[in-house]
């Protein structure tokens, strides 16, 4: 269990601990059981915002600090000053995280051991970031902190936007036009380009149908005969080759990578369909394909952080 997970369950359990020795005052019971009734709507909404468990959680642990210290007299409705609370406590954590400077990932290093757990929070935050979708999150996380937050509040949790524009302190009009433009970045609809997307969908969702079956024979189907495959320096050991040719020696190091299957998802990059490899929706990597009659020309893989930032993701329509 997360650092976090235990700060929240920690300090329900001190209430309940309080409830028992008799020190715990009507208005602190009554607090802590709308907090209880709020909480599964709350860490769907701190999840949707941050993309992560732990910081939800961290959210949650946040928002009950705050509420037990105003107490009820100072709250008129709980569930919103809750959901305002929560709200601005992720945005301040989005925003924080976008002054942080990031560290690129090793590919070298292993997976840390985990013990059972860890290993179960980690699981079920996957179940988590699937049940969300994890290609949303990850093109979440490409927007400003609060064309996220207007967004997740608006178009996931229905809040009117006069509600939403002091969590973002902005007005009602200047919040609406914050989720228009994350809408707009999300679904990246361009009707123009609907017919060719679709062919290009067609193509990627059998790429990964092979790759994640490991069928040799309908990965060559689908690989162009002289593809060329690229991949950022940071996924390679040191002197490894970073360009491939030819559909054998490229299904050959896809299937290699089979395992990352389960995370790989669809999505425009810049525009055109692509794969994103999104671990429990952390975007890892990016897969931007030549597609070229119904086959697949050239793959580059890119992993680094700077370039990751600088690409144009959404999501596709199914």
């Amino acid at each position: 269990m997360g650092d976090a997970a235990r700060g929240v369950r920690g300090a329900m359990g001190a209430i309940g601990r309080h409830r028992e020795r008799g020190t715990m005052t009507h208005e602190q019971d009554w607090l802590a059981e709308r907090f209880q009734e709020s909480r599964s709507r709350l860490e769907a909404l701190a999840y949707r915002m941050l993309g992560s468990r732990g910081e939800a959680e961290d959210a949650l642990q946040d928002a009950w600090v705050r509420l037990s210290r105003a107490g009820a007299g100072g709250v008129a409705n709980v569930e919103g000053w809750l959901t305002t609370i929560v709200a601005r406590v992720c945005l301040d954590q989005l925003r924080a995280r976008r002054a942080r400077p990031e560290v690129p990932l090793d590919a070298d290093t292993p997976e840390p051991a985990v013990g059972r757990a860890d290993a179960f929070d980690a699981e079920h935050e996957l179940l988590m970031a699937e049940s969300v979708g994890l290609a949303l999150l990850v093109v979440l996380d490409s927007l400003a902190p609060a064309e996220r937050v207007a967004f997740v509040l608006h178009d996931m949790f229905a809040l009117p936007f006069d509600e939403i524009a002091p969590v973002v302190q902005r007005t009602p009009d200047a919040a609406r036009q914050l989720a228009s433009r994350a809408r707009r970045r999300i679904r990246g609809a361009s009707p123009a380009g609907a017919p060719d997307r679709a062919r290009q969908r067609a193509v990627v969702d059998a790429y990964l149908a092979a790759t994640r079956s490991g069928d040799l024979d309908a990965l060559l189907a689908v690989l162009d005969p002289d593809v060329v495959l690229r991949v950022d320096a940071t996924l390679l050991p040191a002197g490894a080759p970073r360009e491939v040719r030819g559909a054998r020696s490229v299904a050959g190091r896809a299937l290699s990578f089979a395992q990352l299957g389960r995370f790989a998802r669809p999505a425009l990059i810049d525009g055109s369909v692509g794969v994103i490899v999104a671990p429990a929706g952390r975007l890892r990597n990016v897969l931007r394909l030549g597609i070229a009659d119904g086959r697949i020309t050239a793959i580059e893989i890119i992993a680094e952080p700077s370039r990751l930032r600088g690409l144009d993701l959404a999501l596709l329509e199914d």
